[in-house]
């Protein structure tokens, strides 16, 4: 198929216009070395795939934007519906291809793609399906793509991170998962509307699995440099654990909801992952919930477990997880969290 609708040249015979549009400039110097050409792939053209390439291209965070998939008609339908937005956009060169040749040279590889959940299919077999689906993904990313930094949002998306480090064979500072990094959005979200405040100035994290067993560190939470918990404590201002419990519960459910709603979730995840790839591609140093490897921290030991933690993203990937203090009982969910994610790989045929 064709990877571009864009060119240089018009009319009969593909006349070329770019050398006579142009008059050059007189002993004009080449570009200067240091300047970054930033390239994100993309991997599945589906609902959460767009939504992340759009946000991607309002936000201005790529020179060029690779869209990969198995559907070529889809594909290219969407290259073309992006395209034809460029008189409303950052300049930005966007390509689609079923060969993963064209994603050579990226700096952030985004993996969206999973199998679908038949009727009366146990979960357990349809992760089965998407880590193959994952042995077709991964290596061909890699072969061309050797520096990149692998950013998994597929579901469930703990398993799956740790089985894209497996396939890739990249330090696990170089693979991450798109984690609970949505979940503390809602999380913020939520605590903020309680509050009546801008969620922009609560800081709170959901932490562990990317499902039901996250953990939310409601010890940590601050609303403008205000401890909350500590606060209400000295304010003697009562409050019930179980509204606390609620205020996760939401959290949890939330996904369902909007899915039960409009069949699916893209919009917040889109933003979610572009706000990952502002953060590692511009060298932002943030601190973002996703799904690292997590042994040895906050004692979770017994094997190899990707979960999300508080980590710092910049342009090497994750460059350190937060020291943050939990209390007896977060660190007791977390590490039942880990238990639970492992319990699933454990089930797995890897053979990685």
């Amino acid at each position: 198929m064709h990877k571009s609708s864009s060119g240089s040249s018009l009319g009969p015979g593909g006349l070329d216009l770019t050398q006579s549009f142009f008059k050059p400039i007189s002993s004009a110097a080449p570009p200067s070395p240091t300047k970054r050409h930033t390239k994100i792939s993309v991997v599945g053209a589906g609902n959460v795939g767009m939504a992340i390439a759009q946000t991607i291209l309002t936000q201005d965070l790529a020179d060029e934007l690779v869209l990969i998939d198995v559907n070529p008609d889809k594909l290219r339908g969407e290259m073309l519906d992006l395209q034809h937005a460029a008189a409303f956009l950052p300049r930005t060169k966007i390509l689609a291809s079923v060969d993963y040749a064209v994603t050579v040279g990226s700096d952030l590889c985004i993996v969206t793609a999973g199998a679908r959940q038949n009727l009366g299919e146990s979960r357990l077999n349809l992760l089965q399906r998407n880590v193959a689906l994952f042995r077709k993904i991964i290596p061909p990313l890699v072969k061309f793509s050797p520096d990149t930094i692998l950013l998994i949002v597929s579901n469930p998306v703990d398993v799956l991170t740790h089985v894209a480090w497996k396939l890739s064979g990249f330090p696990s500072n170089r693979v991450l998962g798109s984690g609970t990094n949505l979940d503390s959005s809602r999380f913020r979200f939520l605590i903020a509307d309680h509050l009546d405040v801008n969620a922009q100035d609560v800081q709170a994290y959901i932490v562990g699995e990317h499902g039901d067993s996250s953990v939310a560190l409601w010890s940590s939470i601050s609303v403008g440099g205000v401890p909350v918990l500590s606060f209400l404590e000295k304010q003697e201002i009562a409050y019930e654990k179980e509204t606390l419990e609620e205020i996760h519960k939401a959290v949890v459910d939330s996904a369902y909801e909007v899915i039960s709603l409009k069949g699916y979730t893209s919009w917040a995840i889109g933003y979610s992952v572009a706000n990952l790839a502002r953060s590692i591609l511009r060298d932002q140093r943030k601190i973002h919930p996703v799904s690292v490897l997590a042994k040895g921290f906050y004692g979770v030991e017994g094997g190899e477990v990707f979960l999300s933690l508080p980590a710092q993203l910049g342009r090497g990937g994750v460059l350190g997880v937060t020291n943050i203090h939990l209390t007896d009982e977060e660190e007791q969910r977390l590490r039942y969290s880990a238990r639970t994610i492992l319990d699933v790989q454990s089930q797995l045929n890897l053979g990685i």
